[in-house]
């Protein structure tokens, strides 16, 4: 396999068949694979806490304030019965509260605990920590790069019905 070449133009990482003449069907391919190494990454950072990056992931969340489980499914991309499943274990662990809807008393919410902020925060500084670490390993102008391309980052990465300005 033929390592990619920036200098030379060739950005192929070899990681499947070619899109043919669609060149944002191809970026979408490499941006595809490169966030599946990002999430691995990130995973094997978190390995030995005491939280799994699904928890973290549900907690921060939760970091804004209370959320309806039906919300909290939804946005995490999994049924009901999955969400309910990951929140008894956070319950269990003291890291959520459940409470109810002021306007609904058949909702239910999840709130974080002052332990689950803790463990929340201390996993994404974690996390900050390593990037920050493998960022230093960076060239400046790699830096640069990665910098320019927050913003469009965000806009892809924004909900549909909420684009970022």
């Amino acid at each position: 396999m033929k390592a990619p070449d920036p200098s030379t133009g060739d950005t192929s990482d070899n990681t499947g068949p070619s899109t043919g003449d669609d060149p944002g069907r191809e970026l979408a391919r490499q941006l595809n694979h490169r966030l599946r190494k990002v999430v691995l990454l990130l995973r094997q950072v978190s390995a030995d806490h005491p939280i799994t990056s699904q928890q973290g992931s549900v907690l921060g969340s939760l970091e804004a304030g209370p959320l309806r489980m039906t919300a909290l499914a939804a946005e995490h991309g999994v049924r009901l019965p999955t969400m309910t499943a990951q929140v008894n274990r956070l319950e269990r662990d003291g890291l959520v509260i459940r409470g109810r809807d002021h306007a609904d008393a058949r909702v239910v919410t999840v709130e974080l605990t002052r332990l689950g902020r803790t463990r929340l925060l201390d996993t994404r500084e974690r996390r900050i920590a390593f990037l920050a670490g493998r960022l230093a390993d960076l060239s400046e102008d790699q830096r640069a790069a990665l910098a320019a391309a927050l913003p469009a980052l965000d806009t892809l990465f924004a909900p549909p019905d909420r684009p970022c300005s």
